[in-house]
């Protein structure tokens, strides 16, 4: 597992879900499962600005693209752009 995987699930169980004894994994199901709802989406976008040093326009991002961590990498891979 790489660095920016490990910070995005870190931040998540941490900052987004809060309950204890929850652990999630690269591949856990965060939406779909109704661990963190579309309102969270929003700080967990920006966390992963941050994380790929990327920008991702919103516009280009569905729920389903966020439903796991290594969901969230492949859709900056796909929709980002490097900050310049």
């Amino acid at each position: 597992m790489n660095e920016g995987t490990q910070q995005l699930i870190n931040y998540i169980q941490s900052e987004i879900i809060r309950k204890k004894g929850v652990t999630i994994d690269a591949d856990t199901p965060l939406v779909s499962s109704g661990l963190i709802d579309s309102l969270a989406l929003v700080d967990v976008l920006a966390e992963l600005e941050r994380t790929t040093k990327m920008r991702i326009p919103a516009g280009k991002v569905q729920p389903k693209d966020m439903d796991t961590v290594n969901l969230m990498l492949a859709t900056a891979a796909r929709v980002g752009r490097p900050r310049g």
